[in-house]
């Protein structure tokens, strides 16, 4: 079985890969969130034919990535990822505030999402929450808790992709799925986690999974 170990090209990022695939028979492989995590997984293409995939270390999957392509018979396999929607809680806004109002909005805001034990990464002036239950659940708590001087609002989350480091992919959408076993719940990871030695603390090892094809 051949194994796949090379991203090729990007279809949604190279107008001449766009241009040599218009006519292709392209094979989809739909990845959730946190296989597209992954370097090495078994993925499966909507023709049903599956793909033994291992790339190098590190490697970040982006939505769009080729993994083959056979000019003789125009047949290409094509990754896809679907991310859940991100949260983003703007916090732009409290810069003209004194210290004292600045300190307690900011405890007043973790609090609600600690309490509700939502994974989250802090990025400058925005709060990056991923989708944990439902759309609406969320809306209410951050209504309930009519937090001053904030906005947020959904955002997809191939939006939010170039804005983040690895590790930070790793905290939003990683550890959305239930296979995560993640113990991040409840703590705001800042950007700069890393240098503390809290990136690598729960990761059990799922930033370099195995291959089980």
């Amino acid at each position: 079985m051949k194994i796949y170990n090379e991203i090729i090209g990007n279809l949604n990022t190279s107008p001449e890969w766009k241009t040599k695939l218009e006519d292709a028979d392209i094979d989809y492989i739909f990845l959730d969130q946190w296989t597209a995590q992954k370097s090495r997984f078994l993925g499966k293409g909507v023709s049903g034919e599956e793909y033994p995939i291992a790339l190098a270390r590190h490697t970040q999957i982006v939505d769009g990535d080729i993994i083959s392509f056979d000019p003789a018979t125009r047949k290409a396999a094509v990754l896809r990822i679907e991310l859940s929607p991100v949260l983003v809680i703007d916090m732009s806004g409290l810069s003209d505030k004194d210290p004292e109002t600045i300190i307690r909005i900011s405890v007043e805001l973790g609090h609600a999402i600690g309490n509700q034990h939502w994974p989250a990464v802090v990025k400058g002036t925005k709060v990056y929450v991923p989708l944990t239950v439902d759309r609406k659940v969320m809306l209410s708590v951050m209504e309930t808790h009519h937090i001053e001087g904030i906005t947020y609002e959904f955002q997809k989350g191939l939006e939010i992709i170039p804005y983040l480091a690895p590790h930070e992919i790793r905290r939003l959408f990683g550890g959305a799925g239930q296979e995560s076993h993640t113990h991040d719940h409840g703590h705001i990871v800042h950007a700069h986690d890393h240098e503390h030695g809290h990136e690598h603390e729960h990761d059990h090892g799922h930033t370099h999974p195995h291959c089980h094809y």
